[in-house]
């Protein structure tokens, strides 16, 4: 498979995406003819009510939940043509995700966590770029203190290292202070929209903190499994 990044293509882009879901009452619609794209390098919130399909739309574009019907094109690879394996090498080199609930390996220390997606790419510096993506989220004296040591805070913060310590090229983060203070939560988003800024990575990001939101490029709204309306930031004066 040629994971070669084309420049000219969007980093993501959606066309006619269904996601259905079988239950026992009969088929869920999630999403339903998504149509999206996002340029590299660009920031986008997506915003909306609880069982929009905020979390399907991020697990989707990660190559964790398949669509049920139209195309998915991420960093230049068409979905539909990879395999399982395909999706975890090109997910594991290029994508990093954030999630609300840290997913932090309880036995092993912080830099251990964060080193863990990198020896599984067959990194030999697995533990020196974990080194160095845990001094970016000012964490290097906390390295050898496993999660339960740690606080909210800073267990985010380990998972955002670990998320971009393969310096992937799409960021994705899915609620990453709703388990988080106001105080600690404005701390982390600093962090990871100066660490997007300083590799130009592209974000999407999902939230419901408006205030947050309008820190991205563009603003996505969806509304049961459509998008109800998308605007750009406001050009600063």
């Amino acid at each position: 498979m040629d994971q070669t990044l084309k420049q000219a293509e969007p980093a993501i882009r959606l066309e006619h995406v269904h996601v259905t879901l079988v239950s026992r009452a009969g088929p869920v619609a999630i999403l339903r003819g998504l149509d999206m794209s996002v340029a590299a390098g660009e920031s986008i919130a997506v915003v909306g009510r609880s069982g929009s399909g905020k979390s399907t739309l991020l697990m989707v574009i990660a190559g964790l939940e398949r669509a049920t019907e139209g195309r998915v094109s991420v960093l230049g690879a068409n979905f539909a043509r990879l395999s399982e394996d395909d999706l975890a090498r090109l997910r594991g080199a290029n994508i990093g995700i954030v999630f609300q609930s840290f997913h932090l390996v309880p036995t092993m220390t912080a830099i251990e966590n964060v080193a863990l997606p990198l020896e599984f790419l067959d990194r030999g510096d697995a533990f020196e770029a974990a080194r160095a993506a845990l001094a970016e989220v000012r964490l290097s004296h906390r390295e050898t203190h496993f999660p339960g040591q740690l606080s909210g805070g800073e267990q985010q913060r380990v998972a955002m290292a670990r998320a971009l310590a393969p310096k992937p090229s799409l960021i994705l983060a899915d609620e990453p202070t709703g388990n988080l203070d106001e105080t600690t939560g404005a701390d982390v988003m600093d962090l990871l929209f100066t660490l997007k800024a300083r590799t130009g990575a592209t974000l999407l990001l999902i939230t419901h903190d408006r205030a947050l939101a309008k820190r991205c490029d563009r603003l996505v709204t969806l509304a049961d499994g459509r998008i109800s309306g998308a605007r750009r930031r406001a050009a600063a004066s």
